[in-house]
């Protein structure tokens, strides 16, 4: 017996606002991070905008230079004027003296500048402290291991829970086979896990930062896709779906599948999943030997 299946359309109005609040807020979510993003990663190598330098900045670190020289090089550029800025790098690189920390005038520029934010009220690193600063004169290794394990588990369960919610509703879409849909509802947690592992891999060596990236990229096209059907399919079906004679148009994916087919494509496909795979198995014995090299350093 052919189980009976509702249809995005079809569904009550107030479960349509219910569905499209929901939408509506992850998706002003989603844009939020996007932009924090720009203004934190995007900005670690002092121009806005996200590059691979950000990323391997970022999570590989600066090995050039110190954490302090790095942020104020980066993200935190706007906080303070160049003199004041080269002041602080002149006095970490000059060693970072307790003794000078008063007489050169850092102690002033970090008290009006830094410490409105770096308190100790945070999670921020506090600058009252002089330990801390000295800590950060370090050479810059990027992000720590206890902070990635930290962002991880909380990037792990969140964004799960918002992938499951956004799928449940595109799984009642109507314009897709459930073969698509399959593909599409399940990508976001691959590329998920891909995100989560890049940045263990940036931090170990920074050829795997393109990762962060593609990863990240292929999370948002999900997302937005997902998004657009189900809103499209709740209130403007007719208008998206159907055409001037009131006839559906054919499925898109079913569409796009024989459009593969004609120009050969699906060959194509297939070819590529075997250089994917053999490609993957090459990524992981380079992964395994880095890890042997870093664990040997260690």
């Amino acid at each position: 017996m052919a189980r009976e299946f509702t249809s995005l359309r079809q569904l009550d109005t107030p479960v349509k606002v219910l569905f499209t609040g929901y939408l509506s807020s992850v998706a002003v979510g989603y844009l939020m991070a996007l932009i924090q993003i720009l203004f934190t990663h995007g900005m670690a190598d002092g121009k806005f905008g996200l590059s691979i330098d950000d990323i391997v900045y970022s999570y590989y670190g600066n090995r050039s230079g110190t954490v302090l020289e790095t942020q104020l090089n980066g993200a935190m550029k706007e906080n303070a004027s160049e003199q004041e800025r080269f002041k602080i790098i002149q006095w970490v690189r000059d060693g970072a003296d307790k003794e000078d920390y008063s007489d050169s005038g850092v102690e002033t520029i970090i008290q009006q500048r830094c410490v409105m934010c770096h308190s100790g009220q945070t999670s921020l690193p506090n600058f009252n402290d002089f330990n801390v600063l000295k800590e950060l004169s370090r050479q810059d290794d990027g992000a720590t291991f206890s902070s990635l394990t930290r962002v991880s588990h909380v990037h792990l369960f969140g964004i799960s829970f918002i992938f499951m919610f956004v799928g449940l509703i595109f799984s009642f879409a109507e314009t897709s086979t459930t073969k698509y849909k399959c593909i599409a509802i399940g990508m976001p947690y691959v590329f998920l896990l891909v995100d989560i592992l890049s940045w263990w891999l940036t931090k170990l060596d920074p050829m795997f930062a393109w990762l962060v990236i593609m990863a990240g990229t292929g999370m948002a096209v999900s997302f937005f896709f997902m998004w657009t059907v189900s809103v499209l399919e709740m209130w403007w079906f007719d208008k998206a779906f159907v055409n001037v004679d009131g006839e559906p148009h054919p499925r898109w994916s079913e569409t796009f599948e024989a459009k593969l087919k004609e120009h050969g494509v699906d060959v194509m496909l297939l070819k590529l999943w075997a250089v994917s795979r053999e490609t993957t198995i090459k990524l992981s014995q380079q992964v395994w030997t880095q890890l042997q090299i870093w664990l040997n350093r260690k």
